[in-house]
């Protein structure tokens, strides 16, 4: 039986297509025997019922799709905490997706989604390319997005995020005023937002402190850890700063082991701080300064701004929210 559906289905078993849904919805108001020949039938036929079209007057799956550059970083691991917390209350699943900072997968999982296996998306975005397309065409098929923390601007969206800017200029005046005079920012993506706005806050503090701009001093690094202990080892021999700025957690911790393996030693030669969610932060050697996000908050307020879309049928308020991450000053940048 070629292209066959619910509705052919119905006609060659003589049922009623609200009996096979019930079947396959697992109702226990069906007869064993009818509910077992429905089943072995659209088996031997390679039927499937697309679940979200299964009812026609309900298509809610009672899930959400998350989807995140990583699910190591404890910031993520936080943040989808929160969102699960909230989901859990009201009678949700998560579906979780990991990019791995793939702008392939990203558009790949989001064009899968778009037909109805989730009933609303929370990401944190790759952040390349300018072709955004696939996203806008989530609001034809009513799946709302919110977006946390990675977000592209061009996408109207509410937005979960923190205050970055300020954040990054108070962590490089804080290394300018521990003594550092040669600053470097170490970052992964510069055309995500969040890179863009950190990077953003770094120079403007070394403009307030006259302390002048070295492009070198900006090292690119990638999603390989050993590409990373080559880069970041390059950069402390030749070019030797004596302060670090990490904007990602990963790099602070690759800086750590290079300068444990070459001999220099923090924050005696270098001083480090970072963003970072990592709890046990104060117990490494030294202790790491840290930019701590509200990663559990930055959750629990993403899947809230969601169901408030999905519970109202309405659309979600294009609009920021930020929230204040906390700046814990620790051995490793201030050497007290």
């Amino acid at each position: 039986m070629d292209n066959i559906n619910i509705k052919k289905l119905a006609k060659e078993l003589n049922i009623s297509t609200s009996t096979i849904s019930r079947a396959f919805n697992g109702n226990t108001d069906i007869n064993k025997d009818t509910k077992e020949r429905i089943l072995a039938y659209a088996q031997q036929h390679n039927y499937l019922p697309n679940h979200y079209a299964s009812n026609l007057r309900d298509k809610k799956t009672n899930t959400l799709a998350v989807i995140v550059p990583e699910i190591a970083n404890d910031f993520f691991s936080q943040a989808i905490n929160g969102i699960e917390e909230v989901a859990r209350k009201k009678g949700f699943y998560i579906l979780l997706y990991r990019t791995d900072d793939v702008f392939e997968k990203e558009v790949s999982f989001v064009n899968y989604l778009n037909n109805g296996k989730a009933d609303g998306i929370i990401m944190s975005v790759s952040g390349e390319a300018n072709d955004h397309n696939y996203l806008r065409q989530l609001e034809k098929k009513h799946v709302p997005v919110v977006f946390f923390d990675r977000v592209y601007e061009d996408i109207e969206a509410a937005k979960v995020t923190t205050n970055d800017y300020d954040s990054s200029f108070a962590a490089t005046e804080h290394l300018i005023k521990s003594g550092c005079k040669k600053v470097a920012y170490l970052v992964v993506n510069k055309s995500i937002s969040i890179g863009k706005v950190r990077m953003q806050g770094y120079m403007d503090a070394l403009a307030k402190h006259k302390v002048t701009f070295d492009d070198n001093l900006v090292i690119d690094c990638s999603n390989d850890e050993k590409v990373n202990y080559k880069i970041l080892k390059k950069a402390l021999q030749e070019i030797k700063p004596d302060g670090i700025f990490s904007s990602v957690e990963r790099l602070a911790f690759a800086t750590y082991y290079v300068c444990n393996d070459i001999g220099i030693s923090i924050p005696n030669d270098l001083k480090v701080i970072s963003f970072s969610s990592l709890r046990v932060a104060p117990l490494l050697s030294p202790p790491l300064s840290t930019i701590t996000q509200p990663a559990y908050e930055m959750g629990v307020k993403a899947a809230t701004l969601l169901f408030d879309v999905l519970e109202n049928n309405s659309t979600a308020p294009k609009k920021e929210h930020v929230l204040k991450s906390k700046l814990f000053i620790r051995k490793s940048s201030s050497g007290e």
